[in-house]
C-alpha cells in the first residue's frame, strides 16, 4: 500500500505485478478527510522581515534571496509613496485648470497643463487610486479600501506576500497565487499565522491565466511580482496587459546562462534577442530583458519606463513601470539597438534600430537608422565582429527614484537585514553614467595587451584628464562605463606600456596586442591623479560588491509540483508497478 498526493486529493494504491486494473486500486481521499498533521509534520518555520511562515521541507528556502525580497519591499514601498504624490499633483493641476476656466482668463487644456507643470518628472498617472488615500499617512499591515492591489504570480510558500502585507503601507489587496494545490494550502496557513486574513488571499491558478482574467481597465493590478524558476518569458504577454497605467512590474530572471551568451539561440527564442558571451554580458542581459518587456507592451499600445535594474548573485531583477500611450510607443524603435562586438580586442559599438528626426515646428519624424557603424573588421585590431541584440539602449534606472529608495532604506535600516548591501549597490547604481550602455572591464583590457595593470584610480584619472566621463557599473568589479571611444582606451594603454613594456614574445603578428600597439597614439594621456578619480561610494566605504555569501549559495533545484490529473497519477503508478 502506498499513497500518492495529487492536487487536493490523495490516492492510496496497492501495487503488485498481478494488478489487473490500476484504476480499481485507487481510493480517493479528500483534504477534509486527512488529519491536519499530514500537512504540517514536515514543515520548517522561517522568519524573515516581519513575517513568520511555514516552509515545507521539500521546498527550498534560499536565504541569499532575502536581498531580493528586501529590495522589492523597499522599491514597492517607495512606488506607493510616488503614486500618492502623483495623485496629489494631478488633483492640484485639475483644480488650477478649473479655476482658470471659471475666470475665463485663458483656455487651458488639462493634459497640456499637466505636461507643462510636470516637465522632467516623468509620466503622471491617471490613477484609479482614490484621492483620499493620497492625503493619509499610510500604515503597513492595514487594509486601505482605495489602496494598491498586488499580485504575486508564483507565490510558493507566500513568504513574499506575507512581507508585502506586513511591511508595505497603503495596500488594499494581495493575491498570492500558485499553480499547486498543496502550495496554496500552505499559503492559506501562513496567511492565518501572520494575521493577514483580510488583506492577503491565497489563489490557485495558472499565473498567466490569472493575469489575463484581470486585464480589464478596472481589474488591473497596481503591482505584479513575477519570480519564476528560470525565464519569465511565458508570463510577459499577460503581465503587460494586467498591470494598471503607471503600474509596476517586478520581474526576476534566473536563466543567466541563456542571457549571458552561452545559448544565444535559446535567448533569441525566449527574449527575441541574441545574447553575446562578453565581459559586459550581465548588463547586456538586463537590457535584453527590458527590450523584451517593451516589445510585449508595444503590442497593446503601451510602453515601459525602467526605474531600477539589477544584476545580483545568480539572477537579474528589473522594476518597470508600464504606461499607455500610442504616441510614445512610436519612440520605441529608437530606444533599442544592435551591438557589434569585436572578437579580438573586445571593443563594442551600438547601432539604434530607429531614429527621431526633428521636423517643422514641434513635429518629429520617425525613420530607420543608417548603418552599420563599423566595418567588417575592427578598426583597432583587425578582427571580425559578432552582432547581438536588439537590446534596450536608453537608461535602465531612474536615478531620482533610486535616490528616493536609498533615503527610504536609510530611514528604515532596522527593517531590512540586507540594508548595507542595498545601500551600497544602489549608490553605485546612482553613480552610473545613465546614457552609456555597457562597460569595459579593466582586467580584460590588461589581458588583451598583456601588460602590468594600472590601479583603478590611475585608469579613471587618465580618462578624466582626457576630458571624458567615467563610472563603475554595479554589474562587475573593476568595470568602466565611459563616453570615451574605444580608441582613447587603447591610447591609454599605449601610453602605459611606454614605461611598462610588453614582452616581445607577446607581439605576434595577427594578435590583437600586436595590432593595437602598432598604431600611433592619438590622445594625450596623463596619469596624474584627478580629484574625482575616487568615486563617492568607495570613499564612504560602502558595501559595493558583496563576495559569495556561503558555500553552495547559488540557485537550488526546481521545486517539484504535485500532479494535477488522474491520468498523471495512473501513469506514475504504472511505472512503479513495473519496477516492483
Amino acid at each position: 500500500m502506498s499513497s500518492i498526493l495529487q492536487g487536493n486529493k490523495v490516492y492510496r494504491v496497492l501495487l503488485n505485478n498481478n494488478t489487473p486494473n490500476l484504476r480499481s486500486c485507487f481510493k480517493l481521499i479528500t483534504y477534509s478527510q486527512i488529519e491536519p498533521y499530514r500537512y504540517c509534520d514536515s514543515m520548517d518555520e522561517v522568519k524573515e522581515g516581519k513575517a513568520t511562515v511555514l516552509f515545507p521541507k521539500a521546498v527550498f528556502y534560499n536565504p541569499v534571496q532575502e536581498f531580493n525580497r528586501d529590495l522589492t519591499v523597499a522599491v514597492i514601498s517607495q512606488f506607493v509613496k510616488d503614486r500618492q504624490n502623483e495623485i496629489l499633483l494631478k488633483n492640484k493641476t485639475s483644480q488650477s485648470v478649473k479655476v482658470a476656466s471659471d475666470q475665463e482668463d485663458c483656455k487651458v487644456d488639462v493634459e497640456t497643463a499637466s505636461c507643462t507643470e510636470n516637465k522632467g518628472r516623468g509620466d503622471i498617472v491617471n490613477s484609479d487610486v482614490n484621492s483620499d488615500l493620497a492625503t493619509e499617512e499610510l500604515e503597513a499591515g492595514k487594509v486601505y479600501e482605495n489602496g494598491v492591489r498586488i499580485l504575486e504570480g508564483l507565490a510558493a510558500s507566500g513568504l513574499r506576500s506575507m512581507r508585502f502585507g506586513l511591511e508595505i503601507p497603503g495596500v488594499r489587496e494581495i493575491i498570492a497565487n500558485d499553480f499547486d494545490h498543496f502550495a496554496v494550502k500552505v499559503i492559506g496557513q501562513n496567511i492565518e499565522k501572520n494575521g493577514l486574513t483580510g488583506m492577503v488571499k491565497a489563489n490557485f491558478g495558472d499565473a498567466a491565466m490569472v493575469m489575463y482574467q484581470n486585464r480589464g481597465a478596472k481589474d488591473r493590478f497596481d503591482v505584479i511580482d513575477l519570480d519564476p524558476y528560470g525565464s519569465p518569458h511565458q508570463f510577459l504577454d499577460a503581465a503587460v496587459q494586467a498591470v494598471g497605467n503607471g503600474g509596476l512590474l517586478c520581474i526576476t530572471c534566473t536563466d543567466a546562462a541563456v542571457l549571458c551568451g552561452n545559448f544565444g539561440e535559446t535567448c533569441y527564442s525566449k527574449y527575441g534577442s541574441m545574447s553575446l558571451r562578453t565581459r559586459y554580458c550581465h548588463e547586456m542581459a538586463l537590457r535584453i530583458i527590458l527590450q523584451c518587456v517593451e516589445s510585449h507592451a508595444n503590442r497593446y499600445s503601451r510602453y515601459t519606463v525602467p526605474v531600477l535594474s539589477v544584476s545580483v548573485d545568480f539572477y537579474f531583477r528589473v522594476f518597470v513601470r508600464v504606461f499607455s500611450g500610442q504616441g510614445k510607443v512610436k519612440r520605441s524603435a529608437s530606444k533599442v539597438a544592435m551591438v557589434y562586438h569585436c572578437t579580438g580586442c573586445g571593443a563594442f559599438q551600438l547601432q539604434n534600430i530607429g531614429t527621431i528626426i526633428p521636423a517643422k515646428g514641434n513635429n518629429i519624424k520617425y525613420a530607420p537608422s543608417q548603418g552599420p557603424p563599423v566595418s567588417k573588421n575592427c578598426e583597432h585590431c583587425g578582427h571580425t565582429h559578432h552582432m547581438g541584440g536588439p537590446i534596450w539602449a536608453v537608461p535602465i534606472h531612474d536615478t531620482d527614484f533610486v535616490g528616493r529608495v536609498i533615503k527610504h532604506v536609510e530611514q528604515n535600516k532596522d527593517k531590512f537585514k540586507t540594508s548595507d548591501r542595498i545601500l551600497g549597490m544602489l549608490t553605485v547604481i546612482q553613480e552610473e553614467l545613465p546614457d552609456q550602455p555597457l562597460y569595459y572591464v579593466t582586467d580584460d583590457i590588461y589581458n588583451t595587451v598583456h601588460c602590468t595593470p594600472l590601479t583603478m584610480v590611475q585608469f579613471r584619472s587618465a580618462l578624466l584628464n582626457a576630458g571624458y566621463r567615467i563610472s563603475l557599473s554595479h554589474c562587475a568589479v573593476n568595470s568602466v562605463k565611459t563616453d570615451a571611444p574605444a580608441g582613447v582606451i587603447w591610447d591609454i594603454m599605449r601610453e602605459w606600456v611606454k614605461d611598462h613594456p610588453v614582452s616581445q614574445r607577446r607581439l605576434i603578428e595577427g594578435t590583437p596586442v600586436k595590432a593595437l600597439l602598432s598604431k600611433e597614439q592619438g590622445t594625450k594621456i596623463s596619469f596624474e591623479v584627478h580629484p574625482d578619480a575616487n568615486p563617492p561610494s568607495r570613499e564612504k566605504g560602502l558595501l559595493r560588491y558583496q563576495p559569495n555569501p556561503d558555500k553552495f549559495w547559488g540557485p537550488k533545484p526546481r521545486a517539484k509540483r504535485n500532479m494535477d490529473t488522474e491520468e498523471d497519477v495512473l501513469t506514475s503508478a504504472s511505472k512503479k508497478s513495473k519496477e516492483v
